[in-house]
């Protein structure tokens, strides 16, 4: 008899949309194991802010590449794509089915079809752009890309000024839209892939998002962010809930200031989130909450 072929569940969708928990209820059902696609979780030094599961709900499911690296060492979606993949190959030895979960676009993508071979920066056009990053600061460049690519700027974070510019050197290199480089062909992959993404009203995750960032306070953020602002620059730390304390960190904001600029961003990132997912073709909605039950 033959035997079937290995499928890959992935739970996509917007931070704070309930991932985490539906993947683990996937992973029990299917006594199974867990790969996190969060860029952020990957990294040992950042905890509160990042959301990771919590000690309990690890402990439920085996999770990897939660805790994976420092946040000194280099890590992308191309390392991810490669440890991933044999990660899966040994995991479907011992099970049929194997979950994913987060809400990283492009580790996604990486895991599902493979990176698209995207040209490699020009020298002289990044050292440009640093120098209008330097003098006029990151709005000046998310401007400037969104009027070159108004809407593959909406999946780009507006105060991540490493993507800005990346973003900008490939639409001006190839004349694409970001978008346009995404969906180009996807490489086959010896299972079979299977994505859910959670839906969640706009309303209801805002909700959702602005509670979970108070609760971020409460259990020690702050204290969290100030252990790592030494080391602000590193790009593992250009980051929502990160930027935005160092800059009350360096008398830029108060720290109620802060705190609603974390709110704000957060919601802008899952705005992008969302939009980025329903560019994916055969997603299938997964409704996880009601206003009623907030």
């Amino acid at each position: 008899m033959a035997i079937s072929q290995p499928v890959l569940i992935v739970v996509c969708g917007p931070t704070a949309s309930g991932k985490t928990d539906y993947a683990i209820e996937l992973a029990q059902y299917f006594n199974t194991e867990i790969i996190s696609a969060d860029s952020r979780q990957v990294y040992n030094e950042i905890n509160i802010g990042t959301a990771k599961p919590s000690a309990e709900k690890l402990a439920l499911i085996p999770h990897h590449f939660i805790n994976h690296c420092s946040i000194h060492d280099t890590y992308n979606a191309g390392i991810f794509e490669k440890e991933a993949l044999q990660l899966l190959e040994n995991l479907f030895k011992k099970h049929k089915v194997v979950i994913a979960a987060g809400g990283t676009g492009l580790y996604i993508k990486a895991l599902c079809e493979g990176l698209d071979d995207l040209p490699k920066a020009d020298e002289k056009l990044r050292l440009q752009l640093q120098k209008e990053l330097n003098e006029y600061g990151v709005d000046y460049l998310f401007n400037k890309l969104q009027k070159l690519d108004n809407e593959g700027s909406k999946t780009i974070d507006s105060k991540n000024p490493h993507r800005i510019m990346r973003a900008l050197e490939l639409v001006i290199e190839t004349g694409q839209s970001v978008l346009e480089i995404k969906t180009n062909p996807k490489i086959e992959r010896p299972f079979k892939i299977i994505k859910i993404m959670m839906d969640v009203d706009r309303e209801t995750l805002y909700q959702r998002i602005n509670s979970r960032v108070d609760e971020m306070i409460q259990e020690g953020l702050v204290e969290e962010v100030k252990k790592v602002y030494p080391f602000k620059n590193l790009k593992a730390l250009q980051t929502v809930g990160y930027n935005e304390l160092f800059d009350f960190f360096e008398g830029k904001c108060s720290l109620s200031e802060a705190i609603e600029k974390i709110k704000q961003h957060t919601r802008n990132y899952a705005k992008r989130q969302l939009t980025w997912f329903r560019n994916e073709k055969d997603l299938i909605l997964h409704y996880q909450f009601k206003k009623e039950t907030i």
